[in-house]
């Protein structure tokens, strides 16, 4: 269940509930909610802050069997914090990635 699977990775990241919720921009009464199985279906907006905390895909919360060790290190999370904080949305962060590749491809070619 969901909730097990972000009490179990909110434990093995050394998080308390009161951290976890205070990065995610969640209240504690509400992970509580979903970590004690009474709140069955949070919202993608919650599932994705959870998962931005806990450094795993939404998928490792929802999947039974999805890889649940997908870690970022520091740089690349303090960098995607940084991007979203600034307004860089998905798309355009997205469409940096497709020049990017375009450009090795044409470049090495």
């Amino acid at each position: 269940m969901i909730g097990e699977r972000i009490k179990q990775l909110r434990l093995q990241r050394g998080l308390t509930m009161t951290e976890l919720a205070e990065r995610a921009g969640i209240a504690k009464s509400y992970i509580s909610s979903i970590e004690r199985n009474l709140q069955t279906n949070p919202s993608i907006d919650c599932l994705t802050k959870l998962s931005g905390v806990l450094r795993v895909p939404v998928s490792a919360l929802v999947q039974e069997n999805a890889e649940e060790e997908v870690l970022l290190d520091a740089a690349w999370t303090e960098l995607l914090r940084e991007a979203m904080d600034s307004g860089v949305s998905t798309e355009e962060f997205r469409q940096f990635l497709e020049f990017n590749k375009w450009k090795k491809q044409n470049v090495t070619a």
